[in-house]
């Protein structure tokens, strides 16, 4: 109860503000423990929030919370407009950077939230978390999102079952990736799935892999201004992916495919072998969250099957390097007419015990709150023997990670790098071409 006084408090002197700056919001708070809020997001999976809403409503029985999923490449438009009218949701998915809600774009629309963080965690409400809160903060200290948890990428999941089933070998390098790939071939199934339509590209992360296996820690350098994007690295990593197309490991027709849904309903429903997903990823690992992809893919009466990640093959010779960050985090849309309970949902799943063992539990993040982590043995893996110590060593890898994934990727350059990837794999411009514009972009 001295919780809800302090977010009634809270969000009632934010709305006086608001009212008293001319915003058309915020003036009707309501109450921090009943009411009806939107919340939309390009993550998690509507199954997935469900399993967080209705944990919540445990708590909040009177708090009726409605998510609305979009894919990667719809969110950003669709939530321009709503924050810039009063239709727009009362909380919202931001991310640090990158190009499907960066915080650079949409920041300045949540409602500072460390008075409620202070409150709930104290003064060091930091260190209550483990991924650095920065990002998501603004110049004058005012907190624009809470973090939800973290994810990293360099890594492949594959079908373990198909590649058991089918005798192949998981590889290890290029060549025992064709070969892989050949076998995939000869029983009618994609190798690795991929979109490249950009602004629904992961491509550029496969991009990213190869050059992290020709130069550990370049590509990283370059997002700080240390390296050129003009490296001979940057463009043999090109030549990479362009061979990986001519060789079989993605299809003929990628630059006509999209990430979500494409790439993600192939792998998803046993049409291919791999894909290049990151941590989140694991989610689909439990038999529950399985089932539920694989029918939305189109799967009729699914039998899940084993996934697991497995390293970026080493194509340059090195190791891959795995990238990772704060992955999203919530924010309360200052212009919302609930924003008491918002700001209620969006602390108890962030920053509370119980909402950040939801989170821990529904394995599409790395938890954001420290102390908590997933109940391994409760998850309904599909096979925990073989599942656990997969993702267990992934988080690890990934907690470990000193680079980055997207919070030095302005949408400028994220639509760069898929502007490279998309025109050589379809062939209209060459690898060296196509890093010059590169290059003629950045220092544009």
């Amino acid at each position: 109860m001295k919780r809800l006084a302090a977010i009634t408090a809270i969000v009632g002197a934010a709305a006086l503000t608001l009212t008293a700056c001319g915003s058309s919001g915020g003036a009707q708070t309501g109450s921090a423990d009943e009411g009806s809020i939107t919340w939309w997001g390009w993550t998690p999976d509507t199954s997935v929030a469900d399993a967080y809403i209705a944990a919540f409503n445990e708590e909040y029985p009177d708090i009726e919370v409605t998510y609305r999923n979009f894919e990667n490449g719809d969110y950003k438009a669709a939530l321009r407009a709503g924050l810039q009218s009063n239709s727009g949701p009362d909380v919202f998915d931001i991310a640090l950077g990158g190009d499907v809600a960066d915080f650079g774009t949409f920041g300045d629309f949540g409602l500072d939230l460390r008075p409620a963080l202070e409150e709930q965690l104290g003064d060091d409400w930091e260190d209550s978390f483990n991924f650095p809160p920065d990002g998501l903060t603004r110049e004058d200290g005012s907190v624009a999102g809470l973090p939800m948890g973290g994810v990293a990428a360099g890594m492949i999941w594959i079908n373990q079952t198909m590649f058991d089933e089918l005798g192949a070998k998981v590889p290890t390098n290029y060549d025992e990736w064709v070969a892989a790939c050949d076998v995939f071939a000869a029983a009618g199934k994609d190798c690795l799935a991929m979109g490249v339509i950009p602004g629904r590209s992961f491509a550029m992360e496969t991009w990213r892999s190869i050059v992290s296996t020709i130069e550990p820690g370049l590509w990283y350098s370059a997002l700080e201004g240390e390296a050129s994007w003009d490296d001979p690295a940057f463009e043999e990593g090109l030549e990479v992916l362009a061979q990986m197309k001519e060789d079989g490991i993605i299809r003929d027709d990628v630059t006509g495919l999209a990430q979500y849904p494409d790439a993600n309903n192939a792998f998803l429903s046993g049409q291919a072998a791999m894909v290049q997903m990151g941590t989140w990823y694991a989610q689909y690992s439990r038999e529950q969250s399985a089932i539920a992809s694989m029918e939305a893919a189109g799967v009729s009466s699914p039998t899940p099957f084993v996934q697991v990640p497995i390293p970026f093959p080493e194509v340059g010779g090195n190791p891959g390097t795995i990238f990772g960050e704060l992955d999203y985090g919530l924010a309360v849309n200052s212009r919302s007419d609930a924003v008491a309970p918002a700001t209620t949902f969006a602390l108890w799943l962030t920053a509370s015990e119980q909402g950040g063992q939801i989170i821990a539990n529904a394995i599409d993040l790395i938890p954001g709150l420290k102390g908590v982590e997933p109940q391994w043995d409760d998850l309904g893996l599909v096979d925990p023997e073989v599942q656990i110590p997969a993702i267990q060593n992934l988080w690890a890898e990934a907690a470990a990670s000193s680079e980055s994934r997207n919070q030095l990727v302005t949408p400028a350059l994220a639509q760069a790098f898929d502007v490279a990837v998309a025109s050589v794999l379809e062939g209209s411009t060459t690898p060296a071409d196509a890093i010059a514009t590169l290059v003629a972009s950045t220092q544009g």
